[in-house]
């Protein structure tokens, strides 16, 4: 963003008003001086617009800035609605000003797809059998109708005696959706306040996270201070299952998983099998987040599984780098010391929203696709961007651990 000059601003206008007033002095026409003066006026005004222009950027990254927080309070519903009326006073060379420690012109002006095609479900009267469906959420609509919405309606369509309900863990988020495009998703402690103004009875919870990660035992511990609102409560298996106690186990979701991804990146990418894409020189990464969590020994189980499984051209990393070896370094010198010359890159995570969109194929230089290709070692490197969330087999996984949670309550 240009800053103003408000020493050289100042400068201008005293400068130009002093050779105003000396040729005025000198006796000279006073038609100079009025066309002296004109032209400091034109000078100080053609300033102040541009002070404006700036002004009015920066009060939008300011509101932007100020619902970019992980916690709701009684005035973010007008933080959210305050933030877009005054992005859309900007004019459009304005909107291209803002920049703030989180806001920039994405934050509103990106296109990410038609929210309509989304469902919130925060619908009231629903009975007295909830599934409540909880994610990390997106601000991506195409992908959060695709992948989110993608799983409630499997589990809706599995379950039609349970109401399906929504909510996301990420208030930031949140925040954004809401502001953006005036879609309103339930946190938890409002899916869950919801939940009992409702009556709800029987309250089954279906995180649609890839792990027991830091995400989901915050989750766990929000459901438990509710547990006496509600006459039985279970809560089902994230998509990878259980975590085990070190690299070498696996379990079936986890081989699951492994299959329907794989089988749907071979397709994608137009070959007829695995082994023809390997006789190609074609590997295929699959990047998920990583995560500091102990549940961060999943992503090497998941390689692990790759390599029971037969898939020796399908290596598993991390934007976080948790585990270090699936690092992007590391991942590009797995890849390369395997063999192969093609790659295609696709999210290893149940939406393709930031992560897929930015850190896995942006123009960044720090991006995986770009890291790919600067390090010179590949012929090609294609990137898909999908979630788990929309493959079929995904959510028939997670249908099949809603109906084990559901079961237990049946005793």
């Amino acid at each position: 963003m240009r800053k103003l000059n408000w020493k050289k601003t100042v400068a201008v206008s005293a400068a130009l008003a002093l050779c105003a007033g000396v040729l005025a002095g000198c006796g000279a026409a006073s038609s100079t001086a009025a066309s002296g003066t004109a032209a400091g006026s034109a000078a100080a005004s053609e300033v102040s617009s541009e002070e404006a222009d700036e002004m009015a950027a920066k009060n939008v990254a300011d509101l932007i800035d100020a619902i970019y927080v992980q916690q709701r309070n009684e005035n973010t519903d007008a933080q959210c609605e305050a933030a877009k009326a005054a992005w859309d006073a900007l004019t459009d060379a304005q909107k291209e000003l803002v920049e703030g420690e989180e806001a920039d012109p994405d934050y509103f002006g990106r296109d990410t797809g038609d929210a309509s095609q989304d469902d919130p479900r925060n619908g009231d009267d629903i009975g007295e059998n909830e599934l409540l469906v909880v994610s990390f959420g997106t601000s991506f609509n195409d992908s959060r109708a695709k992948d989110i919405k993608g799983i409630e309606d499997a589990l809706q369509a599995a379950y039609p005696d349970w109401s399906v309900r929504r909510a996301f863990t990420a208030q930031i988020i949140i925040n954004h959706v809401q502001a953006r495009d005036g879609e309103k998703i339930d946190n938890m402690e409002q899916a869950m306040e919801r939940a009992v103004a409702n009556g709800v009875k029987n309250l089954v919870v279906q995180p649609t996270h890839l792990m027991h990660g830091a995400e989901y035992d915050e989750m766990v511990e929000m459901i438990d201070s509710y547990r006496d609102k509600f006459e039985s409560v279970a809560i089902a298996e994230p998509l990878l299952g259980e975590v085990g106690n070190d690299a070498t186990v696996i379990n079936p979701d986890k081989e699951e998983v492994a299959k329907a991804v794989t089988a749907e990146a071979v397709q994608t990418a137009g070959y007829e099998s695995l082994t023809a894409a390997a006789e190609d020189g074609t590997a295929f990464v699959f990047m998920g987040h990583g995560t500091s969590h102990t549940a961060k020994v999943s992503y090497s189980q998941m390689q692990t599984t790759m390599q029971t499984l037969g898939y020796d051209n399908v290596f598993i990393g991390t934007v976080e780098g948790e585990p270090e070896e699936t690092s992007c370094e590391n991942i590009i010198e797995a890849v390369k010391a395997a063999g192969y010359t093609k790659v295609v890159l696709r999210p290893l995570m149940v939406v393709a929203g930031d992560h897929a969109n930015n850190d896995m194929a942006g123009p960044d230089e720090d991006s995986w696709l770009s890291q790919f290709n600067a390090s010179g070692d590949f012929a090609s490197v294609d990137c898909q961007i999908a979630g788990l969330g929309e493959i079929d087999a995904i959510q028939q996984q997670y249908v099949a651990h809603t109906k084990a949670a559901i079961d237990s309550l049946n005793g």
